[in-house]
């Protein structure tokens, strides 16, 4: 035979996967098959697969009789948007995707280079699991997979989009990387399948509510984006990269834009209510400001009362934490702390500026927050904030009290340019708690307790809940008319780009976990 037809009939068996049956019944299941999934997510034409006739080497339980080249992963390199990336995409159709010890190697060799080249790592997850065949040699291949994760943290943005199952030990890949992505209805996560729950402590679960994409979008918080399809899922993912640097020594990269870098909004100007407790929206002031008003939202689903994304301000990605007022008062609690912690550390990481909209009350109050750990999920925030050393801006649209005021990059978290609304409240509380404290004894032996009360508020909000205080002591660098956010900060990043500060040296702080 022709060296040239054994190359090409081995090339159409790894094309052809599990075979025309599989590759039709993944597309039945409204699945993309692997191939079809790496031509989306790539420039067209640039992919460049790698160990495309690899085999595995089991020859227990008849699989010295099966063996299909590439083994159930694709793997290899290409341009995304123009710039780098490797990426391994796990084929159902083959073996169930199951991983083995040669399909584990394959994954690892691209991880390795990724690391080297300082380029993104995307995982496109679609797995039965370990290849039960290959016994413990398939758990060392996921342990081996792990590692690289691990010492890629902080290093090169790792992207998981889960496309099919993924349970068992094979969850733990996706929870190191950065950003996991979920497909509804086809998609699954979980340590232990229903049926091992059922028997073991006899709950009743489906597989859509145990670790559906909107069981770990809205409540575990394990998954940050929820996609419709696969198509929208890999779209999505080419998006999300456009705003991240390749690698940790690289600045993210920048687009041209025709939006006015002095555009100034009227309507921000009546944006927070002249009602201290009436709610309003804070993504309306996201919008407003970014470039084309687009706001790609991280975690849209989980920890509502907090607003964590990426925007562009003159081109240039910036990472977005918000209170939100719509959402229980804007207070922090357990989950967004979690939530914001991990975004500032990832743009910390990956040196793209945050700017932070503040508008929070305090923390939630209740047993369940506290009996949950609130104080040390709080701190989470409240160190990630302090340790970073992007450049960092605040803007505080109304309320900024007691120690939440202090977490949400505060100017004593060493954050860079801290602007107040003339709208702004500083204070260690609400005038109306503060009101009860600090006049009890007045209150209890006025005649008419109820007038006093409203006096003192009213003298208490004029006094102290506002921002000129904590200007006069530099808390806050400038008060500004709101119509003029979007201008002032692509003004305080453009200033900042020459920013250099660094933390101790350390092998690395012991965040409170």
């Amino acid at each position: 035979m022709d060296p040239r037809d054994k190359l090409a009939d081995l090339e159409r068996l790894a094309e052809l996967g599990g075979g025309e049956e599989r590759l039709r019944r993944q597309h039945e299941a409204g699945k993309l098959t692997a191939r079809e999934r790496i031509e989306l997510l790539f420039d067209p034409g640039t992919f460049e697969e790698l160990d495309k006739l690899v085999t595995h080497r089991c020859l227990d339980f008849g699989m010295a009789e099966h063996q299909i080249p590439g083994d159930g992963v694709i793997t290899g390199h290409g341009l995304i948007g123009g710039r780098q990336a490797f990426a391994f995409a796990q084929d159902f159709t083959v073996f169930g995707g199951s991983l083995s010890e040669t399909n584990a190697a394959k994954i690892v060799k691209i991880m390795d280079l990724a690391m080297k080249l300082g380029a993104p790592i995307v995982g496109l997850n679609d797995s039965g699991g370990a290849r039960i065949q290959e016994g413990v040699a398939s758990l060392a291949g996921y342990a081996d997979i792990f590692l690289r994760n691990t010492t890629a943290s902080g290093v090169v943005p790792q992207i998981s989009a889960i496309m099919g199952p993924c349970a068992g030990g094979a969850v733990y890949s996706p929870a190191i990387t950065d950003f996991v992505v979920m497909v509804k209805d086809t998609s699954y996560m979980f340590v232990t399948g229903p049926e091992v729950i059922r028997t073991v402590t006899h709950e009743d679960v489906t597989k859509e509510a145990l670790g559906g994409a909107m069981t770990h979008n809205a409540r575990s918080g394990v998954a940050h984006f929820a996609a419709a399809d696969d198509r929208e899922c890999l779209a999505l993912v080419r998006d999300l990269l456009s705003f991240l640097p390749s690698n940790n020594l690289d600045d993210p990269p920048r687009l041209a834009t025709s939006d006015p870098a002095d555009r100034e909004d009227a309507s921000l100007d009546s944006l927070v209510p002249p009602a201290p407790n009436q709610p309003y929206d804070m993504l309306d002031l996201i919008h407003t400001v970014a470039d084309d008003g687009y706001f790609l939202e991280v975690h849209q689903h989980y920890a509502r009362n907090l607003i964590v994304g990426f925007v562009r301000l003159d081109g240039r990605p910036v990472g977005v934490v918000a209170n939100q007022p719509a959402v229980l008062a804007g207070t922090l609690d357990i989950d967004a702390s979690l939530k914001g912690a991990r975004f500032v550390r990832f743009c910390d990481a990956f040196n793209i500026p945050l700017v932070t909209f503040e508008d929070v009350p305090g923390f939630l109050p209740g047993t369940v927050q506290e009996l949950g750990g609130i104080i040390k999920h709080g701190a989470k925030l409240l160190f990630a904030f302090a340790e970073a050393t992007v450049p960092k801006v605040t803007v505080i649209t109304r309320k900024a009290y007691g120690g939440a005021y202090c977490v949400m990059s505060s100017k004593h978290l060493r954050t860079d340019l801290n602007y107040a609304w003339p709208t702004a409240e500083l204070a260690v509380m609400g005038p109306e708690g503060a009101v009860n404290i600090l006049y009890k004894r007045e209150l209890d032996a006025a005649a008419n307790p109820s007038a006093v009360r409203t006096e003192k508020i009213a003298e208490f909000r004029e006094k102290f809940a506002n921002p000129y205080v904590a200007a006069s002591r530099g808390f806050v660098d400038e008060v500004i008319h709101p119509r003029e956010t979007r201008r002032k900060l692509i003004s305080a990043l453009r200033n900042l780009e020459t920013k250099r500060d660094k933390n101790p040296p350390k092998k690395h702080g012991n965040i409170p976990l």
